[in-house]
C-alpha cells in the first residue's frame, strides 16, 4: 500500500510474510497464492506491499539463478504484490516448533550473516517496482548478549563497513539504493535504540542504520519521542519501521494478571520481559522465567515480547502497547518529512497466540492481517497521509 506524505513523499505500508514461513523458494511462492493475494483482496486492493522473508535457501536460489528472480518478480506483479523491503533478521528454521534464541545465529561476527545479507541486498534490486529506486533490509541487532567479546565487535563492525561498500557498488550497477537497519531487540547487544548510537556511528555510513520495531521499543519502555530525537541528533537514519505491539501487564503482581500471562508463555519464540524500576530496566530472557517466583520485580508494569495483533488487545486484565505504536508513527511519518519511507505490520506470532485466539483456518488468518492493515492505513490517514491506488 502506498501514501502519499504531505511533503509529496511516497510512503510505503507492507505486511511481513514471516508470519507464515517457507524456507525454499516454492514456498514463497506458495505464500503468495495461498496468503498474500487473499490479504490484497480482502483489502480491496489493486496492489499491496509485503515485506518478503527470504530463508538462507530460497535467498541462494534467487541470487544463483536469474531466471528465478525474474520468475518471482513476474508473479509478484501477477498476483498484484510489490516488494520495497525484506526481513533479513531470520536467517532460516523460523518455522521450526522451537525457534528460541536460534534466531539470533549466525550473527554479525559470523561470515555467513554478511554474505546472506548481500545476498538479500542484490535479490531486492531485483524485485523493486520500476518506479521505486529506494529498498530497505531489516537485520538482527549484532548478535545476542552472550559471547560477544571485543573481537567479535570489531570483526561485526569490519562486516558492516564491508557490507556498506557492497551497497555501494550494488547501486553504481543497478540504481537502486538498498539499505540496511540493524533492529534493536531486548537481550542482544544492540537492545534499545540507543544502543545502535554507537556502533552505526562507528561504521560511519548512511546506508547502514537502523529498523525501530515498535514492540521492542515498547517491551524496554523506551519513550517514542526521546528515542527517536536522539537517533536524529546521532544522524543515524531510520531504515524502515516494523509496527507491531507488545504484551502489556499493568498489575503483575495480582494471581490473575500472572494466569493471564501464562497463557502467552508458550515455547516456539523467546518472549523477553521487561519491568522499569527505580534503579533502572530489570528483565528475563523470557515470559516463563519471569514468572516464576520473584524472578522479575512486580511492582510495575511487564511488557513482554510478543507481538499481539494491532486491531485486537489481549483481554483484561492484559492489553497491548498499541500507543506506543501510535506515538511511534506520529513522530515517525506526522512531521513535515517522514523520518522513513518504509512500514512493516509484523505480527508473527499469529500461531503462538493462546489457543482460543488463534486463527483455525487461512482465511481467519487473512482476515486478521487485513484488519491490521486497516487499522495502520487509518492511522496514517489520520495522520495527514493520503492513499494512493
Amino acid at each position: 500500500m502506498r501514501f502519499r506524505h504531505p511533503d509529496g513523499s511516497t510512503v510505503h505500508l507492507a505486511y511481513c510474510t514471516n508470519v507464515h514461513p517457507a524456507e525454499t523458494l516454492d514456498g514463497v511462492l506458495a505464500q503468495l497464492r495461498d496468503h498474500c493475494e487473499p490479504v490484497r483482496r480482502r483489502l480491496g486492493r489493486d496492489r499491496l506491499g509485503i515485506g518478503l522473508w527470504l530463508a538462507k535457501d530460497a535467498a541462494h536460489a534467487l541470487v544463483s539463478d536469474p531466471s528465478a528472480l525474474r520468475g518471482l518478480r513476474t508473479e509478484l506483479d501477477r498476483r498484484g504484490l510489490e516488494v520495497v523491503t525484506l526481513n533479513g533478521f531470520p536467517y532460516e528454521g523460523f518455522g521450526a516448533e522451537e525457534v528460541k534464541y536460534r534466531v539470533y545465529k549466525p550473527d554479525w561476527a559470523d561470515p555467513e550473516r554478511l554474505d546472506h545479507t548481500t545476498s538479500l541486498a542484490r535479490v531486492l534490486a531485483g524485485l523493486l517496482p520500476d518506479d521505486v529506486i529506494q529498498g530497505s533490509v531489516s537485520t538482527l541487532p549484532l548478535a545476542w548478549r552472550t559471547h560477544y567479546d571485543d573481537g567479535r565487535a570489531e570483526t561485526a563492525r569490519t562486516a558492516l563497513v564491508t557490507l556498506a561498500e557492497r551497497l555501494d557498488a550494488l547501486q553504481e550497477l543497478t540504481g537502486r539504493d538498498i539499505r540496511v537497519g540493524l533492529e534493536p531487540e531486548p537481550g542482544c547487544i544492540v537492545e534499545t535504540t540507543a544502543d545502535a548510537i554507537a556502533p552505526l556511528s562507528a561504521v560511519g555510513h548512511d546506508r547502514i542504520g537502523i529498523c525501530v520495531d515498535t514492540c521492542h521499543l515498547a517491551t524496554s519502555f523506551e519513550d517514542p519521542h526521546t528515542a527517536l530525537d536522539a537517533l536524529a541528533e546521532a544522524r543515524v537514519p531510520v531504515v524502515k519501521s516494523q509496527l507491531s505491539a507488545a504484551l502489556h501487564a499493568e498489575h503483575p503482581h495480582l494471581p490473575e494478571v500472572r494466569e493471564a500471562l501464562a497463557a502467552f508463555d508458550e515455547p516456539r519464540f523467546l518472549h523477553q520481559t521487561r519491568t522499569a524500576t527505580a534503579a533502572g530496566l530489570r528483565g528475563t530472557d523470557d515470559l516463563g522465567e519471569a514468572l516464576k517466583g520473584e524472578a522479575l520485580p512486580d511492582a510495575s508494569p511487564w511488557r513482554a515480547h510478543f507481538h499481539v495483533p494491532l486491531h485486537a488487545a489481549p483481554a483484561a486484565p492484559l492489553t497491548s502497547t498499541l500507543p506506543v505504536l501510535k506515538a511511534a508513527l506520529t513522530q515517525l511519518v506526522g512531521g513535515p518529512h517522514p523520518l522513513t519511507r518504509h512500514l512493516e505490520v509484523e505480527t508473527y506470532t499469529w500461531q503462538a497466540l493462546p489457543a482460543e485466539l488463534r486463527p483455525r483456518a487461512r482465511s481467519q488468518l487473512a482476515d486478521g492481517i487485513a484488519a491490521e492493515l486497516t487499522l495502520a492505513r487509518d492511522l496514517l490517514t489520520d495522520l495527514g497521509l493520503k492513499e494512493l491506488p
